[in-house]
């Protein structure tokens, strides 16, 4: 940070973009603009919903195609592949995506990748071959770089009054899709085995997973009309004269900013951003992926032996959960604490949630499904929703780090870069881990909880150096 002949600070490359507290609680909360912010989250509904639409059913899914040779202990193998496909090929894509969003605006790449979402999800349903399974999770990441536009859009739809209310909507709006999505997974797969009187045509034999697929596709296609409708762009070609919300960090006279180089990103603030994003999506990830496997495994071989219908009521309860929570009390939270204390708070939840798995399974096999069992599966519900907390905080400590207004789409697109580069990892490495501690008795069967556990203590200690504030605040 420079400054001036005059005393004033002048922006630089690491001008962050939002101001201190101190100076934040000077004026009054501007109102949000409520349909836009409507709009905008209905477009970050679809994708947590298709995501999260196939766990209930993906383990039995490959399970019935054979893929495995009949070996239950390889079925985390494959299903964690299929997870992973996703954010690999987002990874390989994201970046682009971001990029084009600063050039042609953000709701042309926003229409795109709900339209990805919608026919990726048809073809999955219609899928009969792991190759099928493998070319529509890879598409539905080709044509998706929706989440680090929409935290784009939002950071230009807020500024430093609101920000922290505007964010505190999307793990809302995640956790409601964590609710729909496993519901419509678990309730409406096989539904000729469940409702026989009604779905009499033997397609529901042949597809017996389409339904939920088909659900999940109405709704991000009913998203991408009301979004086509309603959605108002944020990026302008032509440079306004009125400076809103962001500093002009270009200049008063001068041309509008180019967009920016990868270099010029990577700015201390921006790396240290990211660098926790992308442990909590690693953490995060491996967790969910753990989570169904974990909960539809026979009770014998380290799981809890539950149908797919259980586990979707299990994975929709904590949606509703966190939704509440985060809609409640996440701002206060920050208000209360800071970004960086709720972020530790978050992060320090993963020890307890991973050793909670090989509890669970050890009182499975001594008392089977006893009071004691669903208390800690409530409990862990429970942590995962504090743990939730450090996503909104990532959120914003990403916007405040990125230097200017102009890089903000390339800025988030390096933060989704690198979530979704762990998250291709994460997925496969922790079901693998899973399986590998069944097929080779690791500390007896346990050992993939004590590798998580170990790397949540490590990953924990990349906190430090964040402010307490956002960046850009006095107490930096």
């Amino acid at each position: 940070m420079r400054k001036a002949q005059d005393g004033h600070r002048q922006p630089d490359e690491e001008t962050a973009l939002l101001p201190s507290p101190e100076r934040k609680t000077l004026k009054a909360p501007t109102p949000l603009p409520k349909l836009q912010i409507f709009v905008l989250l209905l477009m970050q509904l679809a994708e947590p919903i298709t995501a999260q639409c196939i766990y209930p059913f993906i383990n039995q899914l490959v399970s019935e195609l054979d893929i495995t040779g009949g070996d239950e202990k390889k079925v985390g193998y494959y299903a964690g592949m299929i997870e992973s496909l996703f954010f690999a090929t987002e990874a390989m894509f994201i970046m682009q995506w971001s990029r084009v969003s600063d050039r042609i605006g953000r709701k042309p790449v926003l229409l795109t990748g709900v339209g990805g979402l919608c026919i990726s999800m048809v073809c999955f349903g219609l899928s009969k071959t792991f190759t099928a399974l493998v070319i529509s999770r890879c598409m539905v990441g080709m044509l998706n770089g929706n989440i680090g536009v929409i935290k784009s859009m939002m950071a230009e739809l807020t500024d430093s009054t609101n920000m922290a209310q505007g964010f505190a909507f999307m793990p809302v709006m995640w956790s409601i899709g964590g609710t729909i999505g496993p519901l419509i997974g678990g309730q409406l797969a096989k539904p000729h085995d469940r409702w026989p009187a009604l779905f009499t045509n033997p397609f529901w034999q042949y597809y017996p997973y389409f339904l939920p697929c088909a659900a999940s596709a109405f709704i991000s296609a009913l998203i991408f009309i009301v979004a086509a409708a309603f959605l108002r762009e944020t990026v302008h070609k032509k440079p306004s004269t009125k400076t809103v919300r962001f500093s002009d960090d270009c200049g008063g006279a001068e041309p509008p900013c180019a967009t920016p180089s990868l270099r010029s990103l990577l700015t201390r603030p921006v790396l240290w951003s990211i660098t926790n994003y992308a442990s909590l999506a690693f953490l995060e990830i491996a967790y969910r992926a753990i989570q169904p496997l974990f909960f539809s495994t026979p009770v014998e071989l380290g799981g809890l032996g539950l149908p797919p219908s259980t586990i979707g009521i299990i994975l929709g309860s904590f949606g509703i959960m966190d939704g509440v929570f985060q809609a409640l009390y996440f701002a206060k939270f920050v208000e209360w604490w800071g970004q960086k204390r709720v972020f530790q708070l978050g992060m320090s939840m993963f020890i307890p949630l991973y050793l909670l798995f090989p509890l669970m399974n050890i009182i499975a096999k001594g008392s089977g499904s006893s009071a004691m069992l669903w208390a800690l599966i409530i409990l862990q519900l429970a942590l995962s929703v504090v743990m939730d907390m450090a996503y909104g905080c990532c959120f914003m400590f990403v916007t405040s780090a990125a230097p200017n207004r102009r890089s903000l789409g390339a800025t988030n697109g390096v933060a989704q870069l690198a979530a979704s580069v762990v998250r291709a990892i994460g997925p496969a490495g922790s079901t693998s881990l899973f399986a590998l501690s069944l097929d080779r008795n690791w500390l007896g069967g346990y050992g993939v909880y004590v590798i998580f556990t170990a790397l949540s203590c490590l990953f924990m200690l990349a906190g430090i150096p964040l402010p307490r504030y956002c960046w850009g605040s006095d107490d930096d």
